[in-house]
């Protein structure tokens, strides 16, 4: 093999799908089993001199280490500072991906505004749109502050030198399928321009200070430009989600390095921009019918915040039985998980639920219940339903179901109770067991410990 053959067979190729470099073409990539992915990566040109020394090398001892440079910015958006423990950190990079569509832009142009709004420097890298779609946008949303500087293009070179020449307390780059390091041969939106742009925003934000939001959009999949391959190259990662044809939505940390995971912020859409929603109740549960069979409140927990939520079954005509008699069709709720609770319900309980009928169960308000401590809920909204007994709407109720028709355990039992009394509910049904591993219990409500199924529709009523 000459010299030039075997400077060649070194330069790997890169699947621009799933990002697995290979040494040779091919015409399927042998890692996700896409055709025609691979393209030849660009060459880097290695800099001598850049080795450590292990003579200037040296640990220090983590004691004397300050956190004073954690300490948070707060944004002026309440929820999103609830989600990150106070505020962006310094030099921190954050990732907020969503649907397109969800109100990611609108969320973070709000968080510009208001920072800009106290006379320091923010800044806006536009990938997608072009400064007068911006501008357009930004309008409806409220007046635009002087301090709110805005750049376009998809060049990740101009994004690092024009926060090296204005050093923005914040900058968001909208978004990470839109740019592109002019150094690779990818397009923008490949894995291989993914990874790269984050690699580099990540430098500049550890060596400048300054912190950065970053936009990116998620496929039908929930994938992030393919497989989620970015998410431990930043500090944070926030999940904002909602049913566009509902008002609702809800900001979740995926991670956080400077905090805890988990915390939940509500949003509400509307034509000004998004509103924070301290206090979601009366947003999900203010236009409940009561005495409706079929409808029950479960306490859910988003993270770490309780909240109420509605859910709702309803019995239609029979099919005429077959195959598909009796599946539920669910909207917000597991539909396996359903099907589950349905045979329990039928095969546990003297409920006699007819086989030739269609089921549907529903989460009311655009919340995705994914907890199995809904379970004892929807199985009462569904007995409730087929004897058409209402239940009580002062009522909670919120377990996991075993097989055998047992009620078993689920976490967070005071914080659901607390947030059932301060909605003004005056009963709940919850795992017997939960009691007995003395959980506190508000002194304004009546809690029934139950073990089973059976115990908990005797004292439902449904």
């Amino acid at each position: 093999m000459t010299t030039t053959q075997r400077a060649r067979s070194d330069v790997p190729y890169v699947c621009t799908a799933c990002g697995t470099t290979s040494l040779r073409w091919v015409g399927r990539c042998g890692h996700c089993g896409e055709w025609n992915t691979l393209g030849p990566a660009s060459v880097r040109v290695h800099r001598p001199g850049r080795a450590a020394n292990a003579d200037t090398v040296t640990a220090v001892a983590l004691r004397d280490v300050s956190s004073d440079a954690a300490r948070p910015l707060p944004t002026g958006v309440s929820e999103l500072d609830r989600v990150l423990g106070g505020g962006v950190v310094t030099g921190s990079v954050t990732l907020v991906f969503g649907p397109p569509g969800i109100g990611k832009s609108t969320l973070l142009f709000q968080v510009l505004s208001s920072v800009a709004s106290r006379g320091v420097d923010v800044m806006l890298a536009s990938a997608e749109e072009s400064l007068t779609q911006v501008s357009g946008r930004a309008t409806r949303i409220g007046p635009v502050p002087h301090h709110l500087l805005a750049l376009e293009g998809p060049d990740v070179e101009a994004i690092e030198a024009a926060v090296t020449r204005h050093r923005p307390a914040i900058v968001v780059v909208d978004s990470l399928q839109s740019i592109s390091d002019p150094e690779l041969a990818q397009p923008a939106g490949s894995l291989a321009q993914v990874r790269a742009c984050v690699e580099r925003l990540t430098r500049l934000a550890k060596s400048s200070g300054v912190p950065l939001l970053l936009v990116g959009h998620v496929t039908k999949d929930g994938d992030l430009a393919g497989p989620r391959a970015v998410e431990h190259l930043v500090d944070t990662v926030l999940s904002f989600d909602g049913d566009r044809h509902h008002a609702l939505r809800v900001l979740t940390s995926v991670k956080h390095r400077f905090g805890p995971t988990g915390e939940v912020g509500i949003f509400e859409m509307r034509d000004d921009g998004l509103r924070a929603v301290p206090d979601p109740g009366p947003l999900m549960l203010g236009d409940r019918m009561a005495g409706v069979p079929g409808s029950v409140v479960v306490p859910v927990l988003q993270g770490r915040r309780p909240l109420l939520v509605e859910v709702q079954a309803l019995l239609g005509p029979g099919t005429g039985g077959g195959a598909g008699a009796g599946r539920p069709h669910t909207l917000g709720v597991d539909a396996a998980r359903a099907s589950l609770l349905l045979a329990v319900l039928a095969c546990r309980t003297g409920v006699d639920v007819p086989v030739p009928g269609e089921f549907f169960v529903a989460a009311v308000g655009g919340i995705t219940i994914t907890e199995p401590a809904a379970d004892l809920a929807v199985a009462l909204a569904l007995a409730s339903v087929v004897r058409q007994r209402p239940v009580s709407p002062e009522l909670v109720a919120f377990g996991e179901l075993g097989l055998a028709g047992e009620v078993r355990t689920v976490p967070g039992a005071d914080r659901r109770l607390a947030e059932a009394q301060r909605a003004g509910f005056t009963t709940a049904l919850v795992p017997a067991s939960t009691l007995g591993d003395g959980a506190v219990t508000p002194p304004a409500m009546v809690v029934h410990g139950v073990r089973t199924l059976a115990e908990a529709l005797a004292l439902a009523g449904s």
